[in-house]
């Protein structure tokens, strides 16, 4: 991998501008997932900085996620991170078309149940009362990231299980054969541990760290209309949210002055 001369004379630090070229060939593809980075004394002879430099462009990489080291055989690629962004409603195919990203649904169970539980109270319906449950593995670039379990009442849509095709998009089907349009969302994320068949689906040790959604989606009108709990891998998401300070008037109370 070729790295290109530094501005040694610029205002941006060494190590920034290391870290920002070996950033830039992972987000172009260049270096993929497990591949080897330069280690500290190719990037210090290449470029004329000190180990020390090389060391701290590497570091910060690894402190975002983005590389990890091996003691005694380098650093390596450990992908970029997508994010998961609560500010949008969007379903998983757009969410990876967004990141340039293909994404693919293999589909685990496909039927009617009875409403129970937390998705007959989420959904406002009455007990017993059915519910389509279509559970699917989510796949980006042949790379499984999360497990899907939706559920819908069955009356909003009484032919989706004969006419649906679990591999495409869900939303895109409600939006064009229902008129359901998902319009705000209620999403909860939790932290767990993936066990059993979760692990194994998602190609990931047991016990590795996961992210637990729960969503409530509802139409404009108010109605909820979906119901969705998934696991996704904790080491190929990260939860990006933005954060408003609310600005607070404090009254200020000044003593009274005897006369």
């Amino acid at each position: 991998m070729e790295l290109t001369c530094i501005d040694h004379s610029g205002v941006e630090p060494l190590y920034y501008q290391i870290q920002q070229q070996l950033f830039e060939r992972i987000r172009l593809g260049e270096l993929k997932a497990g591949d080897p980075l330069p280690s500290e004394q190719e990037i210090s002879t290449r470029l004329g900085v000190s180990r020390m430099t090389a060391r701290l462009a590497i570091k910060s990489l690894c402190e975002v996620g983005i590389v990890y080291s091996k003691q005694g055989k380098g650093s390596f690629v450990s992908g970029l991170k997508l994010e998961k962004n609560f500010r949008q409603v969007l379903s998983f195919s757009e969410e990876m078309a967004q990141s340039g990203r293909r994404p693919e649904s293999r589909p685990l169970g496909f039927d009617i149940v009875p409403a129970e539980g937390e998705v007959a109270l989420a959904l406002s319906l009455k007990p017993q009362e059915k519910v389509i449950r279509l559970r699917r593995l989510r796949i980006a670039d042949s790379v499984p990231l999360g497990i899907e379990s939706s559920y819908i009442p069955e009356k909003l849509c009484p032919d989706l299980k004969a006419t649906f095709d679990p591999r495409t998009s869900l939303y895109q089907t409600l939006s064009a054969r229902y008129g359901i349009q998902i319009a705000i969302a209620d999403e909860v994320v939790e932290a767990g541990l993936a066990k059993g068949e979760k692990a194994r689906l998602l190609r990931i040790a047991k016990g590795s760290p996961v992210f637990i959604f729960t969503r409530i989606s509802y139409v404009q009108q108010g109605q909820a209309v979906e119901y969705v709990k998934s696991t996704y891998r904790a080491d190929r998401y990260k939860i990006v949210n933005r954060l408003v300070r609310v600005k607070h008037r404090f009254a200020v109370q000044e003593d009274a002055k005897s006369s």
